[in-house]
């Protein structure tokens, strides 16, 4: 999460949709910058609105704006499973060994135990009716560079960073028609950006 406090402006990273790259190239810009631990990094909607927005209004007397990054549903879900995989090189255990993309999907639609914690990006970006005020879509970033540069007044060069593996993440078409079903409150919030 970053801060900008004169700009009244607060960027929520959204897991696995750029929120490195986004805070290497601006956290020398912003007042506060949350990168550790995670939880704190990937402040949420939610949180944000119960913990941070009355604190920052408090401060202020003002009210900030909230942007944020959503990614394709099944790019985000397949951005996990390779962030999921990265370790498994070295650790002939770990428990990302074998897994196959679809049977990775399989088990977080069925809410294993194990993909618990990754949540979905509509319950990171939304809260009941409301959501962040400005989300862009990871696929075309630009415009969101163009929205940061604009609001920020300056030019923004996004680095490569946290890049995973390359791996198969390929599913058969009714897997993913299945999977889509699952994430369709995702997939409707995407399709309205």
């Amino acid at each position: 999460m970053l801060i900008f406090w004169e700009k009244r402006l607060v960027f929520l990273a959204t897991p696995k949709a750029g929120s490195t790259a986004i805070e290497s190239a601006l956290e020398a810009l912003s007042n506060v910058a949350v990168q550790r631990p995670s939880e704190l990094k990937h402040t949420d909607l939610a949180s944000y609105r119960r913990h941070i927005e009355p604190w920052l209004h408090h401060a202020t007397g003002d009210t900030f704006t909230t942007v944020a990054l959503m990614r394709e549903p099944i790019g985000w879900l397949r951005s996990w499973y390779r962030f999921r995989q990265r370790d498994d090189v070295d650790d002939p255990d770990h428990a990302m060994v074998g897994v196959s993309f679809a049977d990775f999907a399989r088990a977080y639609a069925a809410s294993d135990e194990a993909y618990r914690g990754i949540g979905t990006q509509c319950d990171f970006l939304t809260k009941q009716q409301d959501r962040v005020d400005q989300i862009f879509r990871y696929e075309e970033i630009e415009s969101f560079t163009h929205f940061l540069e604009d609001r920020l007044d300056c030019a923004i060069s996004l680095p490569r960073v946290n890049v995973p593996p390359a791996v198969d993440v390929s599913l058969r078409d009714e897997q993913e028609a299945e999977l889509r079903h699952f994430l369709q409150r995702d997939v409707a919030l995407y399709e309205t950006l």
